[in-house]
């Protein structure tokens, strides 16, 4: 499959793909009689993105703030671990805590070129324009893809450090987590190194609080997917008439990310053909966010082939592991 070239940005999800993904997304989810979801992906349009930034620098959300405090403090130390000439970085977003990294593998001397890559191409190229801008000896490659479809189109040359921070692996249920993972380490030279950075289990009001803030950010982050259906696909969707609910869920050890609605109501989604009905109180799962131990975590790492060879932890209960593919 060979990349729609735009610049200098290679764009392997076209329009024509991403509304074959949200139709099939919208009939499957939609339509399940035991309970009505959506993937998390189809937050991220211009808005959604936007307002997940202002998520990140909520006094609740400690997740980011945790992250980069890890990241600050040893970026040093996993430069020298990798030696990477070439840093990638899976669902970068805006690319803001990666110039941590790309400042300590710039004073390492190693680092040539930096492939964020991420499924919002508008987030993509303001953050390519600000990074070639601020780092003018580094090759900034970005590309609009899936990390889960589109792992064995990132380049393989040079020594790389592939990073997949905010735990967002958190996101995939457990069978994707083992099977992007596996790819993962599929996709590695001997001489690679994953960084991958997660969220852990810790108090529960603490957990719920960083998905429902007093500000409502993620309220209105969440109701935006209504309001992507409406504008995509010709729903008549009232963000207003569902609540957002954020709950914890002890047994499978995530966050759950809902929208309930406030009554009866019936849905026309047009350019689908579809009359979806919600019972008052019916809930629609939007995310799940699952939270891990640091031996959960070297566990699902090794079933994939992936060797823990140092482990970083934030007292506010994140954690950065380094991995090799081999042993």
């Amino acid at each position: 499959m060979q990349p729609e070239r735009r610049g200098s940005i290679d764009v392997y999800l076209s329009a024509e793909h991403f509304r074959e993904a949200l139709e099939r997304d919208v009939r499957v989810g939609l339509g399940r009689p035991d309970g009505k979801w959506l993937p998390p992906v189809w937050f991220y349009d211009a808005r959604g993105s936007q307002l997940f930034e202002e998520i990140t620098r909520l006094p609740e959300y400690y997740l980011t703030r945790a992250e980069r405090r890890l990241l600050s403090e040893f970026a040093g130390d996993i430069a020298e671990r990798s030696g990477a000439d070439t840093l990638i970085e899976l669902g970068a977003g805006s690319c803001e805590k990666s110039r941590i990294l790309l400042d300590a593998l710039s004073d390492a001397k190693t680092l040539e070129t930096y492939i964020p890559l991420d499924v919002s191409e508008p987030t993509l190229v303001d953050a390519a324009t600000s990074l070639r801008r601020d780092y003018p000896d580094i090759s900034v490659l970005p590309i609009v893809a899936d990390f889960i479809e589109h792992l064995d189109r990132i380049p393989r040359s040079g020594r790389r450090l592939i990073i997949f921070l905010g735990s967002t692996i958190g996101n995939l249920a457990p069978d994707k987590r083992g099977r992007f993972l596996f790819d993962v380490d599929c996709t590695m030279a001997h001489e690679d190194s994953f960084l991958l950075g997660v969220d852990l289990v810790k108090d529960r009001s603490r957990l719920v609080a960083a998905y429902d803030d007093a500000a409502g950010v993620t309220a209105e982050f969440n109701r935006n997917v209504l309001l992507v259906l409406n504008r995509e696909l010709d729903a008549n969707f009232d963000p207003e008439q569902f609540e957002h609910v954020a709950v914890w869920n002890e047994e499978q050890s995530h966050i759950e990310m809902r929208l309930r609605s406030l009554l009866d109501q019936s849905v026309k989604i047009a350019k689908l053909d579809l009359d979806i009905h919600f019972a008052r109180n019916e809930e629609l799962l939007t995310e799940t966010s699952a939270k891990f131990t640091a031996e959960a975590v070297e566990k699902e790492l090794g079933a994939a082939g992936l060797c823990v060879e140092k482990v970083w932890q934030d007292p506010e209960g994140f954690l950065l592991a380094l991995a090799s593919p081999y042993c």
